[in-house]
């Protein structure tokens, strides 16, 4: 990439983050319903502590930091760098305000547009500006999943997004066979990717298939209403005991009322969409349904290979933030990118060989291999241009907020 197209986008990752804002009252913008969720406005320095971290304190040559405390305050998990604001009291801070907030970006942008504009910069630089403009991507996801989560708190249950035009019928799902033996999977070459994708290495497959779609919310709901919910034989020990401790008996932001089930979304409170793939299930529901189907869950091999044979992707995130479509009525593997991430079988580990960056970005992803499971192919809130078949997205098992669905697979 060179130092122009590295311009652009950054310019136009930055200015996404703050137009996904837009919508919101500057009263949204301090709100955390829950530990695991952060305020829109932290969101928006963060981003920027990225930059001012990484980048500018080191490397750019008189750079003076807006306010020196933000170091605290915006530090995620980076114990490399310095301690850290806890992440459970984000939303009991007023100040810095949003207004304050906006600033800070301000000053970051100004001072890396400088940085990027040095000749020098391109080169031991420019894989860095490339890990925190895929940083910010992912906080844009963020934004979304945490402001509907926020959100969705509120009796009045505000509109943030849109739905999708239809809920057409995508038709019954089909066992697509994929043929197994030794393939490649990981991440080779110079571009871009996480460290947890790489190296590219080689495991062996037997035959499977999987589903064409992705379960959609009719499908899940005759789950719920066969006692899914009730029924003990279905679930993983922990996951029985996660739904008796929390009440679990439908996904995340589902309500029964007298006139059927309904769902709260990105545009406030809407009839299910009994035709788009059910969302915002944790692992633990993922694989009680699929074990209710006589069906198991991918591994994130067989994932990745079946991934090649994809037809028609799924929404992403361009520009106005929306819900998970239903897929088009065509044969074949569809909607594997996008509309929902799909949870795997596979827990996050390291490939073999596995090396993390040097310093404190070496924390970004490899401390996190212990207890969380691997999901796979993006969601409508994943920006288009950041999602790659190779992409490792990973959350507990138990975590229900994120944009996360199910796709059976069959076969040893």
């Amino acid at each position: 990439m060179n130092i122009n197209q590295l311009l652009e986008q950054y310019v136009s990752i930055r200015r996404l983050t703050e137009n996904l804002c837009e919508p919101l009252a500057v009263e949204d913008y301090v709100i955390q319903a829950m530990p695991d969720v952060s305020p829109a406005k932290w969101h928006l320095a963060h981003v920027s502590w990225f930059f001012e971290t990484f980048l500018l304190r080191p490397s750019l040559p008189g750079y003076r930091p807006l306010d020196e405390r933000y170091a605290v305050l915006f530090n995620s998990y980076y114990n490399g760098v310095g301690p850290q604001f806890s992440r459970p009291a984000r939303g009991h801070l007023s100040r810095p305000t949003v207004e304050q907030i906006y600033a800070y970006r301000a000053h970051v942008d100004k001072a890396m547009l400088a940085l990027l504009e040095r000749p020098e910069s391109l080169g031991p630089l420019a894989p860095v500006v490339e890990l925190g403009l895929n940083h910010e991507q992912q906080h844009q996801e963020l934004l979304v999943t945490d402001l509907k989560y926020n959100l969705s708190i509120n009796p009045l249950r505000p509109a943030f997004g849109a739905l999708p035009d239809a809920d057409h019928h995508p038709g019954p799902a089909a066992r697509v066979p994929l043929h197994g033996g030794l393939v490649e999977v990981g991440r080779d070459g110079d571009a871009f990717c996480f460290d947890n994708e790489r190296p590219r290495h080689r495991v062996f497959l037997a035959p499977f298939a999987l589903a064409s779609r992705a379960v959609t919310n009719g499908e899940y709901r005759d789950f719920v209403e066969d006692g899914g919910y009730m029924r003990p034989e279905l679930w993983l020990s922990e996951g029985w005991r996660t739904v008796q401790e929390r009440g679990w008996c439908a996904p995340l932001y589902w309500e029964r009322a007298d006139a059927g089930w309904s769902s709260y979304t990105l545009a406030g409170s809407h009839p299910l969409r009994e035709h788009a793939p059910v969302a915002h299930i944790s692992y633990y529901e993922a694989d009680a349904y699929a074990r209710w189907r006589g069906a198991r869950l991918p591994t994130e091999f067989e994932w990745e290979h079946a991934v090649e044979a994809e037809l028609v992707p799924g929404a992403l995130l361009d520009a106005v933030p929306t819900e998970p479509a239903a897929a088009p009525p065509k044969p074949g593997l569809v909607q594997m990118t996008g509309d929902v991430w799909e949870w795997t079988a596979s827990a996050y580990l390291p490939y073999p060989g596995f090396r993390t960056l040097e310093g404190a970005l070496g924390e970004y992803n490899g401390k996190f291999m212990v207890n969380q499971m691997v999901l796979r192919g993006g969601s409508c809130a994943t920006p288009r241009s950041h999602i790659r078949p190779t992409y490792r997205n990973f959350f507990p098992p138990d975590a229900r907020w994120q944009f996360s669905g199910i796709r059976l697979a069959f076969g040893s």
